[in-house]
């Protein structure tokens, strides 16, 4: 069978059962690799290149830079300076958390910001008696904007710069995204500020999530902890607190306890111990009696997946909105300081400065290894390495060339004097991939497209830096669904949205990228440099 007719239907399948969303797109994604390679596309080494790739490596790396950040209490700290400073105006908020968002996204990921940020907002929301639905939207748009500030800002970022150098042209520079960044975050401001009251739904949240920032408080006030204990004293970067509760038919309903003793695993102390309210010191445990442990957090995070307890809030989530920032937040800021300077001057490849920045959080203590490994986000890394074969393959047999020509030929029968026009290549480019990235993952869209903005650059003559950026920032317009993003469905639930919620103030935004894409990015990378 032809290798382009394989390699299209291998797509046209990928894309279905990414849209159908019944299977993990890891399993989508190893089975187009190997749907390659049993039909003779690709050969073996073809099909497994993609997880040695050397932005697999470097997305790796930036996962253990991303979470020793967070670790380290800054983005709480950033948040709680933005509780302290926001005052009670909505739009004023509005203006800060999107600004926030944009800058902690640049820094460690559009989830990753979203993540840290949406408990805090809902909080903020909350005080300024405005639902949680006029707040994250804007949380997750903002967000993706800000993935394009830096080059660490997204995924596609790091594979559109690599692929620029694969196709003969140079690496996108690490601030150079900047300069489209920069006019599309204070462009998803305006819109959101100025439209968002008449675009954004007025609902009450069903669930949000628990508002943690003040939680040693809460504990000492619960449990009448000793004042010399204090809540400073309560939580800190290394040791902290957790409620557990005996469930019915627990192994340990019938067990003698008392307050000050060490448990089984030698790593958590009973600090306090309570039933229907009433403080004890000693008891023989029945369903319902709360337990208070106290221990480093990596031995409190093991109880989240204790069936024998149930854990009242997870530790994870105490430690990351309850703690201030400690004291390896000052070495963690000089290591992404370091990385940055490489990165920006080039002078090792980006892979090596990410690296060289993972390996330093851990030696520096910023991070403990069980916590670097436990940072991967294994779903991304793994839908990367399996669909960087695919992007191979539109390639190598022939698709891209393919697809490009009929783009061209398109194009050109509309263009003066039947010329294609290369900002109606780039605007088709675009569309292409917004579409795309509605309904499947930015990263899989970018590795779809991007081999075809290639071929399309070969053809007709013009820089390849231009189609790519296009690419970029069109893969970041994900706002027309809940299941563009993972970020998108994380205020789904918090926020009382609805599916047809998003497009509302989701299409300006995505005319505003399109334009940026289509007429600013040219500016910068000219087609005939």
């Amino acid at each position: 069978m032809d290798p382009i007719a394989v390699t299209l239907v291998v797509l046209a399948v990928a894309v279905v059962l990414f849209v159908w969303n019944r299977l993990p797109v890891e399993i989508v994604a190893i089975g187009v690799a190997l749907a390659l390679f049993a039909t003779g596309v690709l050969t073996f080494e073809q099909t497994l290149a993609g997880f040695g790739d050397p932005v697999i490596v470097f997305i790796a790396a930036l996962f253990v830079v991303s979470e020793a950040l967070d670790a380290t209490g800054l983005t709480t700290w950033a948040g709680q300076r933005l509780v302290a400073r926001a005052g009670t105006s909505r739009r004023r908020l509005l203006v800060l958390v999107m600004l926030l968002v944009a800058v902690v996204t640049a820094l460690i990921s559009v989830n990753g910001a979203v993540a840290a940020l949406l408990p805090m907002v809902v909080v903020l929301a909350m005080r300024i008696r405005q639902p949680p639905s006029r707040m994250l939207m804007p949380l997750a748009f903002g967000a993706h904007a800000g993935s394009l500030l830096a080059l660490t800002g997204t995924p596609v970022n790091v594979l559109v710069s690599e692929l620029a150098v694969d196709s003969g042209e140079r690496a996108f520079g690490f601030f150079e995204f900047g300069l489209v960044g920069l006019p599309l975050v204070t462009g998803t401001i305006l819109i959101t500020v100025l439209f968002g009251g008449r675009l954004l739904p007025d609902r009450a949240a069903v669930s949000a999530p628990r508002d943690l920032s003040a939680h040693a408080q809460t504990l000492a006030d619960q449990y009448r902890l000793p004042a010399d204990g204090g809540p400073a004293g309560l939580l800190n970067r290394e040791v902290g607190l957790t409620e557990v509760l005996v469930p019915p038919r627990s192994p340990f309903v019938g067990e003698h306890v008392f307050t000050g003793m060490v448990t089984d695993s030698g790593r958590l102390v009973v600090v306090a111990i309570q039933r229907s309210g009433d403080d004890l010191t000693e008891t023989v445990l029945v369903p319902g009696d709360l337990l208070l442990l106290r221990g480093t957090w990596d031995a409190l995070e093991t109880t989240s997946g204790d069936p024998d307890v149930i854990v009242v809030d997870e530790p994870d989530s105490i430690r990351r909105q309850a703690v201030p920032m400690g004291p390896r937040a000052k070495p963690a800021l000089i290591v992404l300081a370091g990385m940055v300077i490489l990165l920006a001057t080039g002078l090792v490849p980006p892979a090596v400065a990410a690296l060289l920045a993972a390996c330093a959080m851990v030696l520096l203590r910023v991070l403990t290894v069980p916590q670097a490994h436990r940072s991967m986000a294994w779903t991304t890394l793994i839908l990367v390495g399996g669909m960087i074969p695919l992007s191979t393959a539109i390639q190598v047999s022939g698709a891209a060339d393919l697809l490009a020509a009929g783009l061209v030929d398109a194009v050109g029968r509309i263009g003066p004097a039947g010329e294609p026009s290369p900002v109606l290549l780039l605007l088709g480019i675009a569309v292409v991939t917004v579409i795309l990235g509605q309904l499947i993952s930015n990263m899989a869209t970018a590795l779809i497209v991007a081999p075809i903005a290639i071929a399309i650059a070969g053809e007709t003559g013009i820089s390849a830096l231009p189609l790519l950026m296009g690419v970029a920032v069109a893969a970041a317009a994900s706002f027309l669904t809940p299941v563009a993003t993972p970020a998108n469905t994380m205020v789904l639930g918090p926020g009382a949205y609805r599916f047809g919620d998003y497009w509302k103030l989701g299409l300006p935004l995505v005319a505003l990228f399109l334009a940026v894409a289509t007429l600013l990015v040219p500016v910068f990378w000219p087609f005939h440099p």
